[in-house]
This record gives C-alpha cells, sequence and structure tokens, in this order.
C-alpha cells in the first residue's frame, strides 16, 4: 500500500522535494526561498494549520511540484516575508560583496552574534540600533535593507532621495546594530519548539501558553530596552519583578550580554547622536528629563518632515536605551516608533516602514 501511494504521488507531480527547516524559517519564508505560495506549502503539509504557524528547526517538510530549487530572495521578492538573523547573515553577505565587512560587537544570551557595521569616514559619527524588542522584527529589516542600499548606491555613485551618498558618508560615520536581540526574534517567529534550551522557562513566564506572537523581551524574558542606568529602580517599581514577556528590567541594569554589547560599544564609539528604531506609533520621542541637547528640537523637527512621524519630547518611562545616551552624554537621542497598528505588525507593513524611514534615515545622516 505504501509503494502504490508513494507512486500516486509521483504520478501526479504533487511532491517532488523535501526541505530542512532551518534556524527564522517561517511559512512565508520557505514558500518565498521556493518560489511558491504559502497556501501551497499547507496544502502539501496538512499538520501545517496556518500561515503563522511555527516550523520548527530541523523539521521536514515537503514542497509541491512547481517549487524551483532554493535560491536567493531579491529584496523586491520579500515584502511579505518575516525578518530573522538567518536573513541578517543572507544580507551580511551581500554586504560584504561591496567591501562592507560587519564586526561582532557580542553575544546573546544563547551565544548568536550581534553585528554591526561602520560606513564613512566623517568625522561626526552617529548610532543606529534596532530589533530591540523580539516582536519587532521590522526594525531589524529595516535597517539591515538600508544599509544595503546605502552601500550599493555608493558603489554606484548614485544619489538617493537627493542626497549624495559618497558626499554624505565623507562628513559622517554611521555605526548601525539592526539587531539586538535575534534570540527574542526567534522566539516570536519560530516558539519554543522541541530542544530549544529555555523552552520550560519560557512556557512558564508565558503563563503556560505556547504562543509568543505578543513577546517583546530577550530569551531570559528581560526587556532590553528597560535596562538601562537612567530611573532604573523608578521603572523598575511600576514593572513585573521577575522574568516577563515584556517590560521586566532584569535584577540590576545590564544584566543581559545584549545590553552589555550595546553599552560597551556606544562608551567605545562616542557617537554624537542615537536613533534607536522601534514599533509602532509614527512618533518620535525626543527628550530626557529635560537633559537632552538643545539642537535635538530642532533635529527632531528635521527627521518629522522627513517621515511624516509626529514628535513628543518626553515619554512616561524610564531606563530605555534613549534616555540613558541622553542622561550620560547630554547630547541628542531618538526613539523611532515605525509602523502603526498592534505589534507584532503584520510583514505587508514594512511597505509603509520603508517608504516613510528612508528619508528618515537619510536626514539622520545630516543633522
Amino acid at each position: 500500500m505504501k509503494k502504490v501511494e508513494e507512486s500516486k504521488i509521483k504520478q501526479v507531480g504533487v511532491i517532488i522535494q523535501m526541505y530542512t527547516i532551518k534556524q527564522g524559517d517561517t511559512v512565508s519564508l520557505v514558500a518565498y526561498k521556493h518560489r511558491i505560495r504559502p497556501i501551497d506549502l499547507l496544502i502539501a503539509n496538512p499538520f501545517i494549520r496556518f500561515e503563522q504557524d511555527y516550523l520548527p528547526p530541523g523539521k521536514i517538510v515537503q514542497l509541491p511540484s512547481n517549487a524551483s530549487i532554493e535560491s536567493e530572495i531579491p529584496a523586491a521578492d520579500d515584502l511579505f516575508c518575516e525578518f530573522s538573523l538567518q536573513q541578517l547573515e543572507d544580507d551580511r553577505i551581500k554586504i560584504e560583496e561591496f567591501g562592507v565587512k560587519a564586526s561582532v560587537i557580542g553575544f546573546s544570551v544563547m551565544a548568536q552574534p550581534i553585528y554591526a557595521w561602520v560606513i564613512g569616514t566623517g568625522e561626526k559619527k552617529c548610532f543606529y540600533s534596532g530589533g530591540w524588542h523580539a516582536n519587532e522584527w521590522h526594525t531589524s529589516k529595516f535597517l539591515s535593507r538600508f544599509l544595503l542600499n546605502c552601500v550599493k548606491k555608493l558603489h554606484s555613485d548614485e544619489r538617493w532621495h537627493g542626497f549624495s551618498l559618497a558626499e554624505l558618508f565623507t562628513k559622517v560615520q554611521l555605526h548601525i546594530v539592526p539587531m539586538v536581540n535575534p534570540d527574542g526574534i526567534d522566539l516570536v517567529l519560530q516558539g519554543a519548539y522541541e530542544g530549544h534550551p529555555y523552552k520550560q522557562q519560557l512556557i512558564k513566564t508565558n503563563q503556560g501558553l505556547t504562543r509568543f506572537n505578543h513577546w517583546s523581551a530577550n530569551i531570559r524574558g528581560v526587556d532590553l530596552n528597560h535596562q538601562w542606568p537612567a530611573g532604573w529602580k523608578e521603572e523598575a517599581e511600576g514593572s513585573p519583578n521577575q522574568p516577563w514577556p515584556r517590560h521586566f528590567g532584569g535584577p540590576y541594569p545590564l544584566s543581559e550580554p545584549e545590553a552589555m554589547a550595546i553599552y560597551q560599544y556606544v562608551k567605545k564609539e562616542q557617537p554624537e547622536y542615537v536613533l534607536a528604531f522601534h514599533s509602532q506609533g509614527q512618533v518620535i520621542y525626543w527628550g530626557y528629563r529635560g537633559l537632552e541637547s538643545k539642537a535635538s528640537a530642532e533635529m527632531v523637527k528635521k527627521l518629522c518632515q522627513a517621515s511624516s512621524y509626529s514628535a513628543i519630547q518626553t515619554a512616561d518611562s524610564d531606563a530605555g536605551f534613549k534616555d540613558w545616551f541622553i542622561k550620560e552624554t547630554r547630547k541628542s537621542g531618538f526613539t523611532i516608533e515605525v509602523g502603526t497598528g498592534t505589534n507584532p505588525l503584520p510583514p505587508q507593513s514594512f511597505t509603509e516602514i520603508w517608504t516613510n524611514n528612508v528619508s528618515l534615515a537619510l536626514t539622520g545622516l545630516s543633522l
């Protein structure tokens, strides 16, 4: 009977390939890798219940007959795909083709690399970061693709939204970390699969539930943007006092390796200002207890004009990265809340995020 069934499958040409799920894979990403529709993957694999179902690493899936061999995903084709460390690694290889190499500035709790890139030779340094919160992977995708486009256009001496990148990068030095929280992003995209070293702890923290789309913390349940020595104690008094999907600031400031990696990098490089990308709200927070530089008001005005976002001087919170940077340096720091809706924003939100934030990111280089 088994041989007959296999023969039928081959005869009608329904299944011709198998694919082993990799870390960071989702239904949409596997579908785009093989040039099929997500629904085709669900039909070929009945155990996948819906398009947002988790695909655990190592799981073997069947591909329909019209699936192509695995190939690179052109940026124009993955607008509906999620973004994990696997995609950042793919972008890293493409960026290196233009002579711009990444450095590893630290490692996550699960020993995954935290990458930083530097472009430009100018004396003025600025620092862009994203992927702080696990369910805000759009910000990592935006910064990675922004970086990739910058190096491509620099190579071809192409202007971008009226900016001459060749001229711009002689005046400024951009430091960029697209993904601060790779472990958390993987959790949101793939869940706590069998064999995950933190599975039991994660499910316990998540009150027994196995869906993690709402998770914003790192893999130990610490919110990396509530980790900073700027009103940390005050913020902790109104936040969870144990590992939690969001807002737990850890047992003490900078307890997590991801936050410490950013802390040490910023202390070493001493940028003039920082832009931290989060989602969502289409607003830009730009102050902290009146300690920000006097130039901040004019700077945020330019960022708002470039993006159509609104400016809010202070948020009712402490212990954020931007808060610490302003408190520590008395310089300018900005939290960019991209997109609008409810986290996690759907993949299709990336179109709006890209449209509004390319000009903002370019303007940020000329502040």
